[in-house]
């Protein structure tokens, strides 16, 4: 048997984000290989595959990628639909094109089934548009993320070229991050929405600024989050201050 592998977008969690095509794929799947992010409503798509996690989490213990190229591989000589399911899309900061090239090397047919990637529906959470028309022309994805082995990025230089943009797993290197675009020339005062967990009922947004940024180290995350930085979030800035001050301001003060 010479199967075809499907490497799948799940998308930013919400299972009803998925897009048709992968459902159907999932559904007719005889194993599917998946990231440790997705959900357990997604794979339940897969009723009558075999499921194998093979997830690659930082700071955890992960499958190495060699492995998992290996294990597609192997899977088409047994099965005639192999799934790779990826958070997100699985070509954004994924490592689809180490799969790929390790598919093409072996002569192994197949598919990529894009899906929605977490900045889309971060963005969507917050209510505001990553462009805006006369303002924001140009938005970047990128992730200051280096692995093992791997050379220095210089994401910095493609990021604060653009008007707006969409920073990657990066949330624990918040005060880097922030002491990294403050020595490009960016504002204290340029707002951040920072989302974590887009699409799922464990949603959390946080409306701040590039000044405050490093004082996030102090909160815990435990889910996927992102952080937009841009022009365009600072209305959503400004309400939050003006309802934290109304907040902190006392009963009496108010009714004055």
């Amino acid at each position: 048997m010479s199967g075809v592998v499907y490497l799948i977008g799940a998308g930013p969690g919400a299972a009803d984000l998925l897009t048709l095509r992968a459902a159907r794929l999932l559904e007719s799947a005889d194993i599917v290989f998946h990231d440790a992010l997705v959900p357990r409503e997604l794979l339940a798509f897969a009723r009558r595959a075999e499921l194998v996690a093979v997830g690659k989490r930082c700071g955890r213990h992960s499958t190495a990628q060699r492995f998992i190229n290996k294990r597609l591989i192997d899977a088409t000589r047994r099965f005639a639909i192999v799934v790779r399911l990826k958070g997100g899309d699985p070509l954004l900061f994924g490592r689809a094109q180490e799969e790929i090239a390790a598919l093409e090397s072996a002569g192994i047919a197949y598919e990529i089934v894009p899906g929605i990637t977490a900045a889309l529906a971060a963005a969507a959470a917050v209510g505001t548009s990553l462009s805006q028309r006369g303002a924001v022309r140009s938005v970047a994805f990128a992730t200051p993320r280096v692995g093992s082995g791997e050379d220095v990025s210089d994401w910095l230089r493609g990021f604060c070229a653009a008007d707006a943009g969409a920073i990657y797993m990066g949330i624990g290197e918040a005060p880097a991050i922030a002491a990294a675009l403050l020595a490009k020339g960016k504002p204290l005062s340029l707002p951040v929405a920072v989302v974590e967990n887009a699409s799922l009922p464990s949603e959390r947004i946080i409306h701040t600024t590039l000044a405050a940024l490093p004082a996030l180290a102090k909160l815990q995350f435990t889910g996927p989050t992102l952080l937009l930085v841009g022009p365009q979030f600072a209305a959503r800035v400004t309400a939050t201050n003006r309802a934290k001050n109304a907040l902190d301001t006392p009963a009496a003060a108010r009714r004055a």
